[in-house]
């Protein structure tokens, strides 16, 4: 028997009883929509998680003082203060550091804001002229501070969107108005253009007011001391981070006078260590996804070995019949095969386009979630493995029927 007989005779089986054949493919359906859909969930979050990391900046390699401790007991990351103004001149020698464009100190400030009868909390940050260009702030409106207004510590400030929306309540527009942060006048003169979250715990990237560092030592740190939180290097590109980590490593273990190059008293994490870090987690969990919609595969499978062993003791009579008038065991073999294999390719076929469909529809359902990503082997996989149980959970009942001596299914009634 060919195989396009033994398809034919598959087809006039499965449409001999519709309604049955129709909810034996349900189970495959709904295994290989629900591995399609959860893989791209898992995809699109990943890729929203890449989009939110690259959006903090370009190339660029976070430096953060070493755990402070107090009694005994190790503080906050990066809760030291071992870093200076002289590391970040240091950094940006390009004789010392060829593979570091620049270098961005920023130090934190409270953030009370007030506008009229407006109050708000932000993160205000204090940093210099090159912040939005290394971090890949564009502009709404306005402009960023200078050089100039850096080293005069003007009391300016560019705000982000957040900030904008809820100071700026009566649609005033925010460029030129003044602004108290704690309690000290700014005046604004720019608005970020919105980024939205970073996605990798760094919260709302538009909840946020950036000044000179100059004037946050200044004014709203009380003059004590010119502490720097962190400070960020940018590298000439990204196939450059490495080389950029050594040499920015070496800088700072000099001007911090390191005894122990093993235990320096600062910390160092790349953009791209971040990103292979949600990479993985995000594959790990798109993995564990997919392996729990996959289940129901299975049990998609069993339902198949159970209707094609229905099917065979059904038609016993007739296994017996062909048998008699001269079919070998691998045309019967082959017959309820291609049967079990048409049965769940068809629910597969079916499936694809569920899952594809549930993938347009569901941000209109949920907008929380990210925007899934179908990709085409998650595709090609779930198919062939639905074809796969399909033959799998079909030689029993096959190989069952093929066994069976004509004279004995000849007498079956």
């Amino acid at each position: 028997m060919s195989v396009v007989e033994a398809l034919r005779l598959a087809v006039q089986g499965l449409n001999a009883n519709r309604l049955r054949s129709a909810l034996t493919m349900l189970g495959i359906l709904i295994g290989v929509s629900a591995v399609i859909l959860l893989v791209a969930v898992g995809n699109g979050a990943t890729v929203a998680v890449q989009a939110q990391i690259s959006s903090l900046g370009s190339n660029i390699i976070y430096v953060y003082p070493q755990n402070s401790k107090a009694g005994g007991v190790a503080q906050g990351f990066g809760s030291g203060s071992s870093l200076t103004q002289a590391d970040v001149t240091a950094l940006k020698d390009q004789s010392q550091a060829p593979d570091i464009v620049t270098a961005v100190p920023i130090t934190g400030a409270p953030g009370n804001l007030v506008y009229g009868n407006q109050n708000w909390q932000a993160q205000v940050q204090g940093s210099t002229e090159d912040f939005a260009s290394v971090r890949s702030y564009d502009l709404a409106e306005g402009s960023f501070f200078t050089a100039e207004q850096v080293s005069s510590n003007a009391r300016v400030a560019v705000i982000g969107q957040t900030v904008a929306q809820n100071l700026f309540t009566d649609g005033t527009d925010p460029v030129g108005q003044s602004i108290k942060i704690q309690r000290q006048s700014f005046q604004v003169i720019g608005v970020f253009a919105a980024k939205g979250a970073s996605g990798f715990g760094g919260g709302n990237q538009d909840n946020i007011v950036s000044v000179p560092i100059s004037s946050a030592w200044a004014y709203l740190l009380g003059g004590r001391g010119k502490n720097i939180s962190q400070i960020i290097i940018q590298s000439r590109s990204s196939d450059a981070i490495p080389a950029a980590e050594k040499e920015a490593t070496a800088i700072l273990i000099d001007t911090h006078k390191v005894a122990d190059p093993t235990n320096p008293d600062f910390q160092m994490i790349s953009q791209q260590d971040i990103l292979n870090t949600a990479s993985s987690i995000t594959g790990v969990l798109t993995v564990l996804l997919g392996s729990i919609a996959a289940i129901s595969l299975v049990v998609g499978g069993i339902g198949i070995m159970n209707i094609m062993l229905v099917t065979v003791t059904e038609r016993t009579r007739e296994i017996g019949i062909r048998k008699a008038i001269g079919a070998k065991r691998s045309d019967i073999l082959l017959q309820f095969l291609i049967e079990s294999m048409f049965l769940s390719g068809l629910g597969g076929l079916a499936g694809i386009a569920l899952g594809w469909l549930g993938s347009i529809e569901l941000p209109h359902v949920n907008s929380s979630l990210p925007t899934p990503v179908v990709s085409a082997p998650s595709v090609l996989v779930a198919f062939g493995v639905s074809v796969g149980i399909g033959l799998f959970f079909g030689i029993y009942p096959a190989n069952r029927a093929a066994t069976l001596r004509p004279i004995e299914a000849l007498r079956y009634e």
